[in-house]
């Protein structure tokens, strides 16, 4: 059944020695079990994934939160430190971000036709033609830091930041193609231990570096924004050592499978370089327009503040939306980036071996989940804002009603990534692209118009002017995305079960937790009131998942231990024995 499993995707079963007769109601029975192992081993793929971006994103927050009550740094160093850092991703984003999935995609369709001789070529030469255009990034970036600072960004103190950033790139473009090749052989586990890796460190190594250098400069913010950087390349190259040793260490393995490929069909170097970079281009340009609409941020915020602030003021208003509310906002990227990294190789993998219904069902569950996680993310972060950044940010509180306006982007910003990601897997990776590209030039029209306008002459001027422009960049793109996905894939979407009954969860949640919270503010200290009704507010959202049967039986079985949590769910009278979906 093992090895079966792993030709589920054809419609021929593979025995090594067929010497029993199996009767039909047998391989149907067979089948069965294939089935729903698959369906568990796409979603174990995705827990794992899920699990480590957990971890990253509570890291992440560890140190945004060190940095932003450390005495010296604040909001001010969040600006200079996010400014630079801005600049960086976009250099990243043009070497490398649509590596990943570039090579996941490609190397899955060899894999899933046994050419694994062809999967590991595409690999080797991904190594070389990525290495070489990280490279030259990281000097760019190295050679120009000061006029890009002076100019660009009109920072001067973020120069030494994006010195300090420089190497990280080609280091950075190598691990991308490292984890896309493992993502394309169904490794994720490689992906998620490579990134827990780069954040722990990188986490620890900010807070010791920027401790050592507050305790040499006296607390000199430039500095110590240019080491919190600093720590990002440190990171960057032990992570790439890890998976140098881990690919090392499965060397003799994949050597055996190249020598023992099938249906391999020679390619030039020239054709498969073309081929790589006709994939990671159009991917790329969806992460280049996200990283140029932070960018248009860190151009115009501070220019466009100014005209009724103090550029000190203006700095710090940029650090409380870059720094606090972006890391907030983006949270629940966490738990949404997993399917994307699992649906991109699994879409493309089921479609190189026809099978359809498989593409469907994994597209249709990997929806239902991102609206289950964006919709209570933003009635979460709306409703507890101020205590949020209260019990984070102790020593810089400011930011609520900003926090509040952003929080309106997060369900469309995880929409946008997964139907991106089901868009990129069939083939049609130039639409999320161009849709987001559309967005932002709203958002760029958007912030010129709003920014520049006092907040006490109009609310949503000022800060909370470019906010909503984000918000409204993302709700362009998901409309566009869904609507081209709606028109090459037919999916079975039920309004009540998609839509009526997660608002009414929602719904449910927020009303509970509101007045678990206002009942014990005045019992217990606000902190703990915050923490109390945070958590009895995620408990009682999965609960009302369940009573209101959100998820189909078949959406149960895709869940790891599904089998289990059915049975428990039968047995309390949630699921019937007839129930159907």
């Amino acid at each position: 059944i093992a090895r079966a499993a792993a030709f589920a995707d054809y419609d021929v079963l593979i025995l090594d020695e067929p010497t029993t007769c199996l009767t039909q109601k047998d391989t149907e029975n067979l089948f069965d079990i294939i089935r729903k192992i698959k369906k568990e081993g796409f979603m174990k793929g995705v827990v794992i994934l899920m699990l480590s971006q957990i971890l990253i994103k509570v890291l992440g927050l560890i140190y945004r939160m060190y940095l932003t009550n450390r005495q010296g740094f604040g909001d001010k160093g969040n600006a200079i430190y996010s400014s630079g850092f801005q600049i960086y991703a976009l250099l990243l984003t043009i070497s490398s971000i649509g590596i990943p999935n570039a090579v996941s995609k490609l190397v899955s369709e060899r894999v899933a036709i046994g050419d694994h001789k062809g999967a590991h070529k595409i690999f080797k030469i991904a190594i070389v033609t990525f290495g070489t255009i990280g490279f030259i990034c990281s000097m760019f970036l190295y050679t120009q830091a000061g006029r890009i600072a002076n100019l660009w960004l009109q920072i001067p103190e973020a120069e030494m930041s994006l010195v300090s950033l420089s190497p990280s790139i080609f280091f950075v473009t190598l691990i991308c193609v490292i984890r896309g090749y493992f993502n394309g052989r169904q490794c994720v586990k490689v992906t998620a231990n490579s990134q827990t890796i780069e954040q722990t460190f990188k986490t620890l190594l900010t807070i010791i570096i920027v401790e050592v250098i507050a305790i040499v400069s006296g607390t000199d913010t430039t500095i110590m924004a240019s080491g919190a950087n600093l720590a990002t390349t440190v990171s960057s190259v032990l992570c790439f050592a890890y998976l140098y040793m881990y690919y090392f260490s499965v060397k003799k393995d994949i050597a055996r499978e190249v020598k023992n490929t099938v249906n391999y069909k020679y390619k030039s170097i020239s054709k498969i370089i073309l081929e790589i970079l006709s994939v990671s281009i159009p991917m790329s340009l969806t992460p280049v327009l996200a990283t140029i609409n932070k960018n248009i941020d860190s151009m115009t915020v501070v220019r466009g503040l100014k005209n009724f602030m103090t550029e000190s003021a203006a700095k710090a208003q940029y650090g409380i939306l870059s720094g606090k509310v972006d890391t907030l906002v983006t949270l629940p990227m966490s738990f949404n980036v997993a399917f994307i990294t699992a649906l991109v190789p699994a879409v493309s993998s089921a479609r190189a071996t026809g099978n359809i219904e498989n593409v469907t069902k994994r597209i249709e569950f990997s929806l239902l989940v991102t609206i289950l996680i964006g919709l209570p993310c933003t009635v979460g972060m709306i409703i507890f804002a101020n205590p949020i950044l209260e019990l984070l940010f102790p020593n810089q509180v400011s930011g609520g009603f900003i926090l509040q306006i952003s929080a309106l982007s997060i369900t469309f910003i995880v929409l946008e990534q997964t139907i991106s990601g089901v868009l990129q897997g069939i083939g049609k990776s130039m639409i999320p692209a161009i849709a987001l590209g559309i967005g932002v030039i709203v958002k760029l029209i958007l912030n010129l118009i709003l920014i520049p306008i006092n907040p006490e002459i109009f609310i949503l001027g000022g800060t909370a002017g470019a906010a909503i422009a984000t918000m409204i960049c993302h709700l362009i793109a998901v409309l566009i995305d869904l609507n081209v996905m709606n028109k090459n894939i037919k999916l079975k979407i039920s309004i009540k079960d998609y839509f009526i009954k997660p608002i009414i969860a929602t719904i449910i949640m927020g009303i509970g937790s509101l007045f678990i919270y206002n009942t014990l503010i005045g019992i217990i200290s606000k902190k703990m009131c915050t923490i109390i009704s945070m958590a009895i507010a995620i408990i009682l959202y999965v609960i009302l998942v369940f009573l209101l049967k959100i998820f189909s039986e078949d959406n149960i079985f895709m869940i790891p231990y599904g089998q289990k949590i059915y049975k428990i769910l039968r047995n309390i009278g949630i699921y019937r024995k007839d129930a159907n979906a």
